[in-house]
């Protein structure tokens, strides 16, 4: 390749034909392909290369603590679990018509693995998506308050199409923390979905909410109103696996 060539691919940010441009030429003439089909592969090549940048941008974006994936969840293992009903999340049909999804269900069982697992499944398929904590989301939102940051930091959460909220009823949430909590759900309310994982079914969530009836009751109409509901029933992955290595 010459040096101006280079420099126009260079110029033009196509990075990927710059690198393998030489190869495929190489390929082209030894397969007696058409000039068609070398530059048809090579702007296919440099559109892999963008969206696979674009897809692990996403996912640094999403804030994950891994990134599962619904191949790697074992099914046989919770004592109760709906296959088909998860299955048919990663379709992701459910952000299309903002819907939102709650798994239930004791600790060690997978919901968080489910909920980040759909949130890769979101990246990859190019929807943004934003992972957190219920108690970060909170802190960040009361901190924001006292920065005078609130409505840019509010933002952040309404914007994405998937929002995950994560071990919502782990920890107590006080009167703040639950109206804090309840602008977020508010915001997105029939715009775009949010995953949730619990550890309470919805006639406990009051306890979650400092046994604010109103405020729970708010909450839940934002929730529930447009949601998918998934109950997993069963002891705990951990324990199993602290078990089985004694």
């Amino acid at each position: 390749m010459n040096k101006t060539l280079e420099a126009t691919l260079t110029a033009l940010k196509l990075s990927w034909v710059r690198e393998n441009i030489d190869e495929e030429v190489a390929i082209a003439v030894r397969k007696n392909r058409s000039p068609h089909e070398l530059i048809e592969r090579l702007l296919e090549g440099e559109l892999a290369k963008r969206n696979a940048r674009a897809v692990e941008r996403r996912l640094r974006q999403a804030k994950l603590s891994r990134r599962p994936t619904l191949v790697d969840f074992d099914f046989n293992w919770p004592e109760k679990i709906n296959a088909d009903q998860i299955r048919h999340l990663f379709t992701l049909n459910f952000i299309k018509k903002a819907t939102n999804v709650v798994f239930i269900g004791n600790v060690g069982l997978g919901k968080s693995h489910l909920a980040e697992a759909l949130a890769v499944q979101a990246c990859e398929h190019h929807i943004n998506a934003l992972f957190a904590s219920a108690t970060t989301i909170i802190n960040e939102l009361a901190d924001a308050r006292q920065l005078g940051t609130f409505t840019k930091t509010l933002k952040r959460y309404l914007k994405p199409e998937m929002l995950v909220i994560d071990e919502l009823g782990y920890l107590p949430v006080d009167k703040l923390g639950a109206e804090l909590l309840f602008q977020v759900l508010a915001g997105r309310y029939e715009k775009a979905s949010t995953v949730i994982t619990t550890n309470r079914i919805y006639k406990e969530w009051n306890k979650t909410f400092a046994n604010d009836n109103a405020m729970t009751a708010a909450v839940l109409d934002r929730v529930v109103h447009h949601c998918e509901t998934i109950i997993i029933e069963g002891q705990s992955y951990r324990l199993r696996d602290r078990v089985n290595h004694q």
